[in-house]
């Protein structure tokens, strides 16, 4: 993010509440969940990201003069609470999981605890940076599951909702998984990998194809894609490229990486046609990158046609997370502290995925041990402890009789929220993008195929530990109206 002040990206009635709060002495420390209640496209997972944005949000956070003047100009904020906006600056403490960790529906991805009005104030910007972000990774590494090992390149910055969304979203892109991005200044900001070839306005530039192929080469010598679609792809556009690329060979400056880049037509006839004449030519390891209006389920569909296709160039569908537009994060009151004690906070509703996790709380991921894949996440409350060499008994929260006994032994346990900000300090140091990219990659490895499987995929359970269960249920009875 850059010098921007963010800290009236807010909902108005935000500062309405902490008005309210304050002018009737409520400084209370509350828990404050940020999660969300289903996975984009019927998935089986999500990837959160936008962390470091969040980070960056906290630390920055202030009312500059021409906030308060802008407010006072509202003529319904007191002069009082004005005066305490002025000298305002998070005081809290953040618990999140880390980016590119794999997540499930209704586990906390960022708790914060502080005083009321701190933890209120914040409420709009994290579900704004976080619900982008983890819904473009999420994407990205579908997309790239699809793509079976092959690279994917992010190219969607032109159909991006906008500067912020086309930068933050290539950001995430990139830690779902591509291998780079055509936006030039998320390469520059994050240390991303600048990736592209050239337009067909490049093609018409000249005064034939040959000519044009012929510069662009001269000019990237070191790594050559030619667009072969521009006039007619298998009679013209691949005949050019292997021309230009048999003469290249002739003089000895083949480059070590060429291919071709087709944007249009069945782009699986032509894949395979493509690859049948640069073998033919003695140009085995030419590369056939493919762009068009891709998304996760059309290169898989391409892939199980045969198609012959090294990487892809992923756009609109991906930077825009086209088929599931929205993550849905939520951000709910879990407890509020009487008396020194946090006490436990639920939110009725007649939908039951809309019943909020009462208390102060964390997340466990429970892997098996032999395998190193993930059997359940396991939400607790903040201060229970475990025993991986005792029997751990896990049950569906929502059908109690649906039980599993993992074995002490069997399993081993991780929690995933770590702290963050601590008494208003940040606390942790946020990887490079490369390196959560990584670090995703190797979260996408725990996950059983069956969850990665685009359609109908199998279900992670998140479980709910016995303490919370009966804290859940003892506060449903107390809390439900009698009719």
């Amino acid at each position: 993010m850059d010098n921007r002040n963010f800290t009236l990206l807010t909902d108005f009635y935000e500062l309405t509440m902490m008005q309210g709060y304050f002018r009737s002495g409520a400084s209370e420390r509350v828990v404050f969940d940020l999660f969300y209640r289903q996975n984009p496209d019927d998935g089986g997972y999500a990837v959160c990201a936008g962390l470091a944005q969040v980070i960056d949000y906290i630390k920055k956070l202030h009312f500059d003069y021409e906030d308060i003047d802008y407010l006072r100009g509202l003529t319904i904020f007191h002069e009082d609470f004005l005066d305490y906006l002025a000298s305002f600056h998070f005081t809290g403490d953040i618990y999140a999981i880390p980016e590119g960790t794999v997540v499930f529906p209704m586990e906390p991805l960022v708790k914060v605890v502080a005083p009321i009005m701190e933890a209120q104030l914040m409420e709009t910007a994290l579900l704004n940076l976080i619900n982008h972000q983890s819904l473009i990774a999420t994407k990205a590494a579908r997309v790239c599951h699809a793509a079976r090992g092959s690279g994917v390149m992010e190219f969607g910055l032109r159909r991006a909702q906008g500067p912020d969304a086309g930068t933050l979203g290539a950001r995430a892109a990139v830690i779902g998984g591509c291998i780079g991005t055509s936006n030039v200044i998320c390469a520059k900001e994050f240390g991303i990998p600048a990736l592209g070839t050239h337009a067909h306005s490049w093609i018409m530039s000249f005064p034939d194809e040959l000519t044009a192929f012929r510069q662009y080469a001269a000019l990237y010598p070191d790594n050559t894609t030619l667009l072969v679609d521009t006039y007619d792809t298998l009679r013209s556009g691949v005949p050019h490229a292997i021309q230009v690329f048999r003469e290249l060979k002739e003089q000895g400056k083949l480059p070590a990486r060429y291919g071709i880049r087709l944007d249009s037509g069945d782009l699986a006839y032509l894949s395979k046609k493509a690859r049948e004449m640069l073998d033919h030519a003695g140009l085995k390891d030419a590369s056939i990158c493919a762009s068009s209006d891709l998304d996760e389920y059309l290169i898989d569909s391409l892939l199980s046609q045969g198609a012959c296709i090294d990487s892809w160039g992923v756009g609109t569908n991906l930077i825009t997370s086209k088929t599931t537009p929205a993550f849905g994060g939520v951000y709910k009151l879990a407890a509020l502290e009487e008396d020194g004690i946090m006490k436990p906070k639920i939110k009725l509703s007649e939908n039951p995925v809309k019943i909020t996790n009462p208390g102060d709380k964390t997340v466990y991921r429970i892997y098996d041990r032999n395998t190193g894949k993930v059997r359940a996440d396991y939400i607790t409350l903040a201060d229970e402890s475990f025993d991986e060499n005792q029997d751990l008994v896990l049950f569906d929260p929502n059908a109690t009789w649906k039980k599993t006994r993992l074995a002490g032994g069997s399993y081993t346990m991780k929690e995933l929220l770590v702290p963050i900000f601590r008494n208003g300090q940040c606390v942790y140091e946020t990887p490079s993008v490369m390196e959560i990219r990584t670090y995703c990659r190797e979260q996408l490895d725990t996950l059983w195929e069956e969850t990665r499987r685009l359609v109908n995929p199998q279900t992670v359970f998140v479980d709910l530990s016995d303490r919370l269960y009966r804290m859940k249920t003892d506060l449903l009875r107390s809390a439900a109206p009698v009719s």
